[in-house]
């Protein structure tokens, strides 16, 4: 194992450092269906996230991660378990930017400003602020189709962080981007991240994302869902996904996820 690399630890939940998590996640077990024709989707879920954490959730397809999310951005309720998020309701960002095509990108993160509670004097300042932050001073007046992929998800992340919540949900916001385009936004949430303190929970498919990004990685049995494993990533920030550390950990870390997929029968 990469001296870079904690001994990984079973499914159990494991303390982070902090006074309080910024998420915490208890027994956490969600099934859909009804009588007597259940699908059980996540068991027994446990994790805390520290305040100021970044965690990747990896898996295979449809272990749960998204699943996983909703609970904790709280658009749909646990059959059992609780899950705790002190402080303002998270803050998700999807695959899709999901921005409202007949606003510019200033009005679009002028209305997440709008529902969070900003007076009106105060919203267009700060969505310009919200730009600039994200790298796109200048484009509050631009309408979604003058933006290109990259701008949009750019935009997306400033409406998320318009929100006002320290926990951000990421939802494979990067996975439709061209890999230079991804690169440059795995630069710029590593940046916003670490400036904003955020406690970030992000799904990925991508072990080598996973990799750069994180403080940790929690890998997800496939389905049901349980906490296989989980990694702690000691590599210094800013991380480069071609680098020596990021790629012997994404290859320990893949045969890990082959594993799991071969246990479970899933191909």
């Amino acid at each position: 194992m990469s001296p870079a690399l904690t001994t990984s630890q079973a499914a159990t939940g494991v303390e982070v450092p902090g006074d309080r998590p910024a998420v915490r996640l208890s027994n956490v077990h969600k099934s859909f269906g009804r009588p007597g024709a259940v699908t059980p989707v996540l068991d027994d879920i446990s994790l805390d996230v520290a305040p100021g954490e970044f965690v990747t959730l990896l898996g295979a397809s449809g272990c749960g991660k998204s699943t996983l999310l909703n609970l904790v951005a709280g658009l749909d309720k646990p059959t059992a378990g609780t899950i705790e998020v002190p402080g303002p309701r998270p803050a998700l960002m999807f695959q899709e930017h999901a921005l409202f095509p007949w606003l510019t990108a200033g009005r679009n993160i002028e209305l997440a400003l709008r529902l969070a509670g900003v007076p009106r004097a105060e919203r267009r300042p700060e969505a310009e602020r919200l730009l600039e932050l994200v790298r796109l001073g200048g484009s509050y007046d631009k309408r979604v189709h003058e933006l290109s992929g990259g701008m949009r998800q750019r935009v997306a992340m400033a409406r998320a962080l318009a929100q006002g919540s320290q926990v951000l949900l990421m939802d494979e916001p990067f996975a439709a981007l061209d890999a230079i385009t991804r690169d440059v936004l795995h630069d710029e949430i590593t940046r916003i991240w670490a400036e904003r303190q955020l406690a970030v929970l992000f799904v990925t498919h991508n072990v080598r994302e996973a990799v750069r990004l994180a403080q940790r990685v929690v890998l997800l049995s496939s389905r049901p869902g349980r906490i296989a494993r989980e990694w702690r990533i000691d590599l210094p920030q800013p991380r480069r996904i071609e680098s020596s550390g990021v790629a012997d950990l994404s290859i320990e870390i893949t045969e890990e996820l082959r594993g799991e997929i071969r246990r479970h029968g899933k191909h």
